[in-house]
C-alpha cells in the first residue's frame, strides 16, 4: 500500500500520516508484532554477509561453516510475508477478487516496488566491470574483499577459524554499533600490527596478493586464481561497486597506480594520517623506483648489439615501467605537501586532489576531477579541505553564512545569538580577519597548491622517453 502512495519509493512521514490503519484486536496485533520481529531477525540475516552492512559477520563463502543456509531463510522469509499479507488483507476487509488484481495485476505491489527501485537506485553502466581474469562470482568477489580486509585490520579472521564466537542478534532497537559484528571490538586490537599501506609488488613485505594469500591459508579457503591480476586490474572498480549506493561512492581502500597498473599502492581509508603520502613517497614508490630504474641499467649493459626482437621488446617494456614509475613519483611529490585527510568531509572530497594518480579506472579518476574542479571553484567551501587549501577564501565567506562559520568553528567569531534566541551576523569579527587567514596559512601548502594547478593536464601518462632521466631518483633526486 505504501508502495502504491510513493512517486520515488521513499518512505516519508507524510505517506505513513496519511495511510489508513484498520482496527485491530489484540490478537492480530500481538500476531503482527511476532510476524514483525520475526521478519526483522530473517532480512537481518541476510545482512550478515554483507560487508558494508552494521550486521555484517562473515561473507557467503563462510555460509555452511557458520551453519547459514540462505536459501531456507529466503524460503521462510517468504511464507512469513504471506502470512503477513493475510492478516492484512483480512484486517482490511479486501476481498479475493480484489487481492488478485492488487497481487497480480498491473497494481502489484511486487511490480510498483521493483519500478520504483529501478528509478530510486539507477546505475552507472561506466563502473560496470568486464572481468578478464576469473573471479566472476560475485561470492568470489565479497570473499576476496574480506580477505583484503582482514590484511588490512579491519575485520576479524577469528570468526571464521572458531577462535571467536558470533556475536549473539541483538533487540530491533538496540543502538546501531559502532562497528559491525565482523569487524575486531574496539575493545580489543589484532596481535600483530596490521599494515596501512599494502603494495601489488612481488616480493615486497607489504605485497597485497601475498597478505590475503597468507590470510585465505589461515581460514582454510583455497587461493583464488589469478588473484595477483585482478587485485591490480578489478578489484577497486568491484570495490566501488560494492561501496556504493544511490550514485553515493565511498570507497574505504583506495588504488594509485601507475596508468598501466603494473605497481600499485593501496591505502586504507580508517589507517589515514598527515604522513600517509609522504611515506607512500619515500618508503614506497621512490625505492620501487630505483630498484626498476637499476634493473634497467643492467638491461642494456647486457644487451648485445644484435640482441633478439623478444630482449628489445623486454627492454622497452622496462623503459616504459620506469617512466610510469617516475611519473607516478612526480604525482605523489605534487600532492604529499597537501595532504590533509579529514573523513567527515567524505570519501570523494578528501580523493579528489589524488585524481591524477587514478588513470589505471578512468571513471573514477573523472568523478575525481570533477569534485576537485568544483573544490577549485569554491562550491565546497564547507569542507576541511578548501579550508586547508584557501583559508583567504573561505573565512570572509564564514562573515556572510553561518552554516560555514559553524562547519570552521567560527560562529563565535563571526555571529553572536540575541535573546530571542535568532543569529545575526557580528558588526565586526571577535578576532582580525588578516590574523585569521594567516593563522591557517601555510607558503608551503600554497607552493603545493600552484604547483598542483599548474601542472601539465596529460597527468600520469608517459612522456617522452628519457627526457627526465638526469632527474631521476637513482641519481639522486626525489628523495
Amino acid at each position: 500500500m505504501l508502495a502504491l502512495q510513493m512517486s520515488f519509493g521513499s518512505y516519508e512521514a507524510g505517506v505513513i500520516q496519511t495511510t489508513p490503519f484498520p482496527a485491530q484486536g489484540p490478537e492480530e496485533r500481538y500476531a503482527l508484532a511476532q510476524f514483525a520481529r520475526k521478519a526483522w531477525s530473517l532480512t537481518r540475516a541476510f545482512k550478515t554477509i554483507d560487508e558494508t552492512s552494521c550486521s555484517f559477520v562473515l561473507p557467503a563463502a563462510f555460509n555452511e561453516r557458520r551453519g547459514f543456509d540462505p536459501a531456507r531463510v529466503a524460503l521462510e522469509l517468504s511464507n512469513l510475508m504471506a502470512d503477513i499479507d493475510d492478516l492484512a488483507f483480512r484486517l482490511y476487509g479486501v476481498s479475493q477478487k480484489d487481492r488478485h488484481v492488487i497481487e497480480e495485476g498491473e497494481l502489484s505491489v511486487t511490480r510498483v516496488a521493483n519500478e520504483l527501485d529501478d528509478v530510486e537506485g539507477g546505475s552507472d553502466e561506466s563502473d560496470e566491470v568486464e572481468p578478464e581474469y576469473g573471479l566472476t562470482d560475485s561470492g568470489d568477489d565479497g570473499l576476496i574483499s574480506w580477505l583484503v580486509g582482514v590484511a588490512f585490520g579491519r575485520f576479524d579472521l577469528r570468526l571464521a577459524t572458531g577462535a571467536r564466537p558470533i556475536p549473539p542478534e541483538p533487540e530491533p532497537f538496540d543502538p546501531l554499533p559502532v562497528r559491525s559484528p565482523g569487524m575486531w571490538p574496539e575493545s580489543e586490537k589484532p596481535p600483530v600490527r596490521p599494515p596501512d599501506i599494502l603494495v601489488d609488488d612481488p616480493g615486497h613485505p607489504q605485497d597485497l596478493a601475498s597478505h590475503v594469500m597468507a590470510v585465505a591459508n589461515a581460514v582454510k579457503v583455497a587461493e583464488p586464481e589469478n588473484l595477483r591480476s585482478w587485485l591490480a586490474r578489478e578489484f577497486f572498480p568491484v570495490h566501488i561497486k560494492m561501496y556504493s549506493k544511490s550514485r553515493r561512492k565511498a570507497p574505504i581502500y583506495w588504488q594509485l597506480a601507475t596508468p598501466s597498473a603494473r605497481y600499485s599502492v593501496w591505502l586504507y581509508i580508517h589507517a589515514f594520517t598527515r604522513d600517509t603520502m609522504y611515506r607512500v613517497q619515500n618508503d614506497y614508490v621512490v625505492p620501487k623506483l630505483m630498484l626498476e630504474e637499476r634493473r634497467l641499467e643492467t638491461m642494456r649493459r647486457e644487451r648485445q648489439e644484435r640482441s633478439t626482437a623478444a630482449e628489445r621488446r623486454a627492454l622497452a617494456d622496462q623503459e616504459t615501467f620506469v617512466d610510469e614509475l617516475r611519473s607516478l613519483l612526480d604525482e605523489v611529490k605534487r600532492v604529499a605537501p597537501l595532504w590533509n585527510p579529514e573523513l567527515d568531509d567524505g570519501v570523494v572530497i578528501n580523493f579528489a586532489s589524488l585524481w591524477r594518480l587514478v588513470s589505471h579506472h578512468r571513471p573514477w579518476q573523472r568523478e575525481l576531477k570533477s569534485a576537485w574542479d568544483a573544490l577549485c571553484a569554491g562550491k565546497y567551501d564547507w569542507a576541511h579541505l578548501a579550508m586547508h587549501l584557501w583559508p583567504e577564501r573561505v573565512i570572509p565567506k564564514c562573515a556572510t553564512d553561518r552554516s560555514l562559520a559553524i562547519a570552521h568553528d567560527l560562529e563565535d567569531v563571526f555571529w553572536e545569538q540575541s535573546t530571542d534566541g535568532s543569529w545575526a551576523a557580528r558588526r565586526a569579527p571577535t578576532q582580525p580577519v588578516d590574523k585569521l587567514i594567516q593563522d591557517r596559512t601555510s607558503p608551503a601548502v600554497k607552493d603545493a597548491l600552484q604547483n598542483l594547478l599548474n601542472a601539465p593536464t596529460a597527468a600520469n601518462g608517459v612522456g617522452t622517453r628519457r627526457r627526465r632521466a638526469a632527474a631521476g631518483v637513482g641519481n639522486g633526486g626525489g628523495r
